[in-house]
This record gives structure tokens, sequence and C-alpha cells, in this order.
């Protein structure tokens, strides 16, 4: 009933186009459709040791997404998410459609490891934006949820360094935290958005040691085809 009042006071509106939409969080068809662009990621051969295969849900830099994803990080914008999950539901309409279900490479893996932030971050922020985003429905969708790793080293951000230079940033940034929800398991790694793999491959090199028997990796939004 208070939803209800809050969307006639302040009536909801698609987050890429700005048209009305019956119910906050909603996307306009036209531009859910536009946004959604399940896809596999190429991964490099430093990638290829630790990671089984990689795959996005969206684009990032010419997406709606990545608006909702900053909002979300940076500004604390909580109400994001909804618009977030009615995209990913979408993703995975639209990856089905397409032939290549996520939702079968989904639930083919056992526990899902969201990459972490450091403490001192994630207290800062409030929050594991990734955890926000995906661990309700990957548990609805019959995974279990672990943080399994944990970043034990503060690190800069990874805007704006070449490869090399993010590969030296994350040495040592990553430990496992606990390996019994990891040893025999295949693990899907869950983050906001892959942009070089670096961090992916550094979280699947640190599970793959502790024992993990295969790594997927999963993100909300990706460039890299």
């Amino acid at each position: 009933m208070f939803d209800a009042l809050l969307d006639f006071i302040f009536p909801p509106h698609c987050p890429a186009c700005d048209a009305y939409v019956e119910r906050s969080g909603e996307w306009c068809d036209d531009c859910l459709a536009a946004a959604t662009r399940p896809h596999r990621i190429a991964l490099d051969e430093g990638a290829r040791q630790y990671i089984d295969a990689a795959y996005a849900l969206g684009l990032y830099r010419e997406s709606p997404l990545r608006s909702l994803i900053i909002e979300l990080k940076y500004n604390g914008r909580r109400d994001r998410l909804a618009y977030i999950k009615t995209f990913i539901d979408g993703a995975l309409r639209k990856s089905l459609a397409d032939g290549t279900s996520m939702s079968d490479i989904i639930t083919k893996c056992d526990v899902a490891v969201p990459v972490p932030l450091h403490r001192s971050k994630e207290k800062k922020r409030g929050f594991n934006q990734t955890e926000l985003i995906f661990k309700g429905a990957l548990i609805g969708m019959g995974l279990s949820w672990s943080r399994a790793i944990e970043r034990v080293r503060e690190t800069v951000p990874q805007h704006g360094l070449d490869v090399e230079a993010r590969r030296r940033n994350l040495d040592g940034a990553f430990a496992v935290a606990d390996t019994s929800s990891i040893v025999d398991a295949c693990v899907l790694l869950v983050d906001d958005i892959f942009t070089t793999g670096t961090t992916a491959t550094s979280c699947a090199h640190v599970l793959m040691k502790a024992g993990a028997q295969s790594v997927t990796v999963m993100t909300l939004a990706s460039d890299h085809g």
C-alpha cells in the first residue's frame, strides 16, 4: 500500500529514457530489450589458467547500467537496486530465448562467491554492491552463498591503470577466508563490472589454489565480448 502511494505521488519512470512506467524498478519494454546484452567474455591466456568461462549480462559504458552502478556504489542509492534486479531478470530471459541460457550456466555451479571489498572500504560504503546485486537472486536459484575470499590488502582504484599495473596492484591482495565452502566445488565468482579481468583472475587463482574444482565468472556488465 505504501509503495503504491509513493508511486502515485512520485510516478516511477524508466531509468534509460525517463518514460513513465507502472511500478518503481521497472523499465520500459524497448529500453530493457536494448540494455540486456548477455554474452560470453573472451579471456586471455592468463585468465584461462584459472577461469573456465566468463559471462556478462549487459554492456557497461554505452548502457544505462553504468549510471545505475555508479549511483549505487558511490552515492549509496539503494533504490537503484530495483532497476538492476529487473534488468537481471530480463537478461536471464533474453539469454534463454537466444539459446545460451545463463540460468543453466548458473545452476551448474554449487556456490556463489562475491569479489570482496577491503573491510575498510566496505565499512565506509556500508555494503558490498556485488552482494546486494546478486545474493538474493542466486540463492533463489539454488546456489549457496559464501564470502570465501577476502581482500587482505588495501589497493588503489584500478581505473586508469594499465594491465601490468593492475596485476601489481592486486598482487597478494586476496586470500581464502573459508575453504569449507569451496573445496571440490564449482564456484560462480560474481562481480559488478568486468574490465580487463585482472581482479577476476586474481580471485579465481586464490579459489583454485584453495581447492575449487572450477571457477566460472558472472558479472553484471562488461564491454568485452
